[in-house]
């Protein structure tokens, strides 16, 4: 897999996959500017696009509807998982049936094969990274946010597990590594991801990870076992100068 390589005429011949992954787009219900262009150029770049949740501001069903109605004029599959804001309203399963209808595959714990790549999704959680990864100690409250840590893992560990691709990319919302939200403040470490959705990848041969969440992160790192991780939130910089990254597996 290489990040940074040239997408052209030799990616469909080598047998390659060229993905546009981005994710936090925040569309709102009024004065979003349109995303149509977008989604047409990125139909021509690449063979797949990967969103990584925040695909609405607020998560009201009528972000999602105006979101739909550009992504129809994307000619290339699209895979996608929820983020946190996508919960905001309590709308998340009408939303989700929304992306749906407009022929997105949404990932939430499961994993789908397109082109011959494996995209195992879920919008993962918070917690901390490393020695500083939240403990399951204290008040309920504290406990609840652990267990909703560890079992958006869980849901990750079985869709990886429905994997048979050689070529696997997981899709989350939030980090799986300290390294890739760097730039924000270290007070909000960790609410930005956590170290746990790392110890699962690593249990299995991933080609890369893609995220958001961390609007002032850092594009580029790897977990612990040396998967290559990707920022892809629209507000990061990434070698393309666009607002979706381009990878190829």
């Amino acid at each position: 897999m290489n990040g940074r390589s040239e997408f052209g005429e030799a990616g469909k011949l080598n047998g390659k996959a060229r993905i546009a992954a981005m994710g936090d787009l925040h569309v709102k219900e009024h004065g979003s500017p349109s995303l149509k262009d977008l989604f047409t150029e990125i139909s021509q770049a690449a063979d797949i696009l990967v969103l990584t949740g925040d695909l609405t501001d607020l998560g009201k069903p009528k972000e999602a509807e105006i979101l739909a109605a550009d992504l129809r004029s994307c000619t290339i599959p699209i895979v996608a998982v929820l983020g946190n804001h996508d919960y905001e309203c309590g709308c998340v399963e009408e939303i989700g049936r929304i992306f749906k209808n407009a022929g997105v595959q949404l990932l939430e714990g499961q994993a789908v094969e397109i082109k011959g790549v494996g995209f195992a999704g879920v919008k993962g959680f918070a917690g901390g990274f490393g020695r500083h990864m939240l403990g399951s100690f204290g008040e309920p409250a504290i406990k609840a946010m652990v267990a909703e840590s560890v079992e958006e893992t869980m849901r990750l560990e079985n869709a990886l597990r429905q994997v048979r691709s050689e070529r696997a990319m997981v899709v989350l919302h939030y980090a799986p590594i300290q390294e890739t939200v760097v730039g924000e403040p270290q007070e909000i470490y960790p609410f930005l991801g956590s170290s746990r959705l790392a110890e699962t990848i690593d249990r299995f041969p991933v080609k890369a990870v893609v995220h958001g969440h961390a609007h002032r992160g850092t594009y580029e790192g790897r977990t612990p076992g040396g998967a290559p991780v990707y920022n892809v939130a629209s507000h990061i910089e990434k070698p393309t100068g666009r607002p979706y990254a381009l990878l190829e597996l």
